[in-house]
């Protein structure tokens, strides 16, 4: 009697386990060989009695981080089908009547992961695809279509290319007038430096000098929500609040969940890549819950002193789905908003054309704020960007219309 060979005694499991580690790498998350090794190894430890066995098994190995559970969940229900999947294609092939409602929009992660299962068959096509020549005079352009994107339906190329794009928008942000006055060419007569002028040729000659009052940049503090319905917007943010933090050095950043995290020395890296991985490992409570009033009561307590002088303006970045009570939220915000000059609530459920601030949350902070805006794409973040560099306040981003 002939001993099966390994390939014969495990079945085509090696095979799919290699196939989706590469379905994984290419929709985004670090799998090598070794988490290969390691995931072939598990499954022939832990024994393959059910669906959900399969699923923690690899669940163990390939996630790494708080983010990837999205893309590993979508993943594992596309690749490993389930049953009655011919049947559901043909049903949904069929000519039927065309739906009634809205289409409802791609999970957050689906859109890179179908796109890691078509990368293979894309290649294969283009080699024996023959040359077309497209009139593309009265399309629009990739670019603009990206720039109008929500960050949680974008491709990985996209996330990559609106990454480097946050990174080289320019904040130049309006000035504030300071009491204290700065020599200059122009302006009021500076008797002191004047006559220290005069004394060096005896009297003879008078040489005016003037003075006018300083203006400075005010610093920018940004209080950013990493929770589960936040972290992904977050993210893509982290890298403008970079970018700025390269250009100034008057650039705060906190995160927060359920606690309150400084990473302003995280930013502060040259590299991006690395600068976002030193704030993701530095915070324990990322993609957890959210407790706005709780960290804003820490902000206001421990931080309000250090970062919130000299007029600043604070960006909040949540959707306002609070746990805590809302009359400590109201305290929290309307505290904070007398400490600052200008406070901007960037908000990624004003994408929805139907949003209503129904919700206690959004109805308690919006009184205290000052412009509410969206925080979904590029364009969102181009109008954020030229609102803080103009000082222009529009009738979009009036909280007060929300109110009503």
């Amino acid at each position: 009697m002939t001993t099966p060979a390994p390939q014969d005694r495990h079945g085509k499991i090696v095979d799919n386990i290699v196939h989706f580690a590469r379905t994984l790498r290419k929709a985004g998350m670090p799998t090598g060989p070794s988490s290969v090794v390691d995931a072939v190894r598990a499954v022939e430890v832990a024994g393959i009695i059910n669906r959900d066995d399969l699923y923690w098994t690899l669940h163990a190995v390939f996630v790494r981080k708080r983010e990837h559970r999205v893309l590993f969940d979508e993943a594992f229900r596309i690749y490993w089908q389930s049953r009655g999947l011919i049947e559901k294609m043909l049903a949904i092939l069929s000519p039927v009547a065309p739906p009634r409602g809205k289409p409802e929009n791609p999970k957050p992660g689906q859109t890179r992961v179908s796109q890691a299962f078509q990368s293979a068959k894309d290649r294969m096509s283009e080699q024996t695809r023959p040359e077309v020549e497209v009139d593309a005079k009265f399309t629009v352009s990739g670019k603009e279509l990206l720039q109008a994107k929500d960050f949680a339906q974008m491709t990985t190329e996209e996330m990559n290319t609106a990454k480097q794009s946050l990174r080289d928008l320019s904040l130049t942000m309006d000035t504030v007038r300071q009491r204290r006055l700065t020599p200059s060419s122009h302006g009021r007569v500076d008797p002191r430096r004047t006559v220290r002028a005069s004394m060096r040729t005896g009297g003879d000659i008078i040489d005016l000098k003037y003075r006018r009052p300083l203006e400075k940049r005010p610093p920018l503090i940004a209080l950013c929500d990493i929770s589960g319905s936040m972290s992904q917007y977050t993210r893509l943010l982290l890298h403008f609040l970079h970018g700025v933090t390269e250009q100034r050095r008057d650039v705060h950043t906190f995160l927060f969940g359920t606690r309150l995290s400084n990473v302003t020395r995280q930013l502060r890296m040259k590299d991006p890549d690395e600068a976002l991985e030193a704030c993701s490992s530095g915070v324990e409570d990322w993609s957890g819950g959210t407790r706005i009033a709780t960290a804003l009561h820490d902000f206001n307590r421990v931080w309000s002193r250090r970062v919130l002088s000299g007029n600043p303006t604070v960006l909040l970045i949540t959707d306002g789905l609070e746990r805590d009570t809302d009359e400590d939220l109201a305290r929290e915000m309307d505290r904070l908003h007398r400490s600052c000059r200008r406070l901007i609530w960037l908000n990624p459920l004003l994408r929805f054309d139907g949003f209503q601030a129904k919700a206690k949350g959004i109805r308690a902070i919006l009184p205290h704020v000052d412009e509410f805006r969206a925080s979904h794409s590029l364009n969102a973040i181009e109008d954020l960007v030229e609102a803080l560099s103009d000082n222009g306040k529009t009738a979009d981003s009036d909280p007060r219309k929300w109110l009503s």
